[in-house]
């Protein structure tokens, strides 16, 4: 499955354009202009799974800095600091890792 089969890829254009410059990564802004807190939850856990590269069941800080990416190949990089803001607002549990219900509560509160 792809991101554009879930999401509406002008939607994700507008959003990645909105975030190119360096440690300008809002997740809150992201996930909003994105149309994903409007998502089901079902539409919301498989966008968690395309986003989870390594398929472990979890998005690891490797994956978290190359998130973007995984809405469009083009996409830049986050920068250090912005993964670790992301990583910190998703990790509710402390393991250093965003499962599938800590992303969908990252969504659902943006």
């Amino acid at each position: 499955m792809s991101m554009t089969e879930l999401l509406n890829a002008e939607d994700i254009k507008k959003a990645l354009a909105a975030f190119t410059g360096v440690d300008s990564f809002d997740h809150k802004k992201f996930f909003q202009m994105l149309g994903l807190k409007k998502k089901s939850p079902d539409d919301v856990k498989k966008v968690f799974h395309i986003l989870d590269k390594d398929k472990s069941g979890f998005i690891e800080e490797d994956e978290l800095g190359s998130i973007l990416k995984g809405f469009s190949a083009d996409a830049r990089d986050l920068t250090a600091k912005e993964t670790k803001t992301l990583l910190a607002a998703g990790d509710k549990d402390g393991d250093g890792k965003i499962g599938v219900e800590e992303f969908s509560i990252l969504v659902a509160e943006s």
